[in-house]
């Protein structure tokens, strides 16, 4: 378990990893991305950026509002193509969408005339995955996020937070080794955010698969993530990488302990010093 690796062994690794590319699963080399408007006027929002993942890291991308989270995180989903530099996914240059890559956003963006079975089943069938495969794949997720019982319901008998868990089971139908998602919190309650983030820490230990979440919340950056990527003012880049160096899994009571206080002040310091700096 990644919590359970010494301060020492763990700057190895990562000193490892920068002499060996080969050992990232993602590889982020110099992209950035500019936007040309119209009248042919050029908006950058994502300076020349490098970094490298490795297989099964919890990522959280973090950073001013407005700075380019989103755009970074569509461009390492391979649905945004970088105005510079590459991204290599397992040593292979990524050139578009990838089979193997799940997507969830803020909104739940569900079909309101399926059910929660028909909603999940949905990427496996338009993959013509045959119908029993899918059947018994999209029961599997739905009991992973907890909404046994639910799968006859349609979304608007659900809240927020179960639409949420919908959209991450959709998400892990087609066994995702990448889960991109870009601040699906944000719309709910306190409470439910918090119960979600738990959710999420449990799945994500569970499948294994390597994790990318975009958030404005500083601490839930700090308690959910391996590595905090944050971001500068726009035009961004990332700025700085904080290792969270706490074993998991992560109990709820974390969130208000000194442990974790002192990373989420290391990032307020962060976030802080670069609006000073305007």
């Amino acid at each position: 378990m990644k919590g359970e690796i010494g301060r020492g062994d763990r700057l190895l690794a990562l000193d490892e990893m920068s002499r060996d590319p080969t050992s990232a699963f993602i590889e982020a080399r110099d992209i950035s991305r500019t936007y040309v408007a119209i009248d042919g006027s050029a908006n950058t929002a994502v300076l020349p950026t490098s970094f490298s993942i490795r297989a099964g890291e919890f990522i959280c991308i973090l950073g001013p509002s407005g700075c380019g989270k989103s755009t970074l995180l569509l461009m390492l989903a391979g649905l945004l193509a970088p105005s510079g530099g590459e991204i290599v996914v397992e040593g292979k240059q990524l050139c578009g969408p990838h089979k193997k890559f799940g997507m969830v956003f803020q909104d739940a963006v569900l079909f309101p005339w399926r059910t929660v079975q028909r909603n999940v089943e949905l990427p496996q069938e338009v993959l013509g995955i045959p119908r029993k495969r899918r059947v018994t794949k999209a029961s599997e997720m739905i009991k992973m996020v907890n909404l046994s019982g639910f799968s006859s319901k349609f979304p608007h008998e659900l809240s927020g937070g179960m639409q949420q868990r919908v959209s991450i089971a959709r998400a892990l139908s087609l066994e995702p080794t990448l889960l991109l998602m870009d601040e699906p919190f944000g719309a709910l309650d306190a409470m439910t955010r918090e119960q979600m983030n738990l959710e999420l820490q449990r799945i994500s230990l569970e499948t294994k698969a390597t994790v990318i979440f975009v958030t404005h919340s500083i601490v839930e950056a700090a308690f959910l993530a391996d590595r905090v990527f944050v971001m500068s003012e726009r035009p961004s880049t990332v700025s700085h990488i904080v290792d969270i160096e706490i074993p998991r899994p992560r109990p709820l009571a974390l969130m208000s302990s000194d442990q974790l206080g002192k990373y989420v002040g290391q990032l307020r310091a962060l976030l802080g010093s670069m609006e000073s700096a305007l």
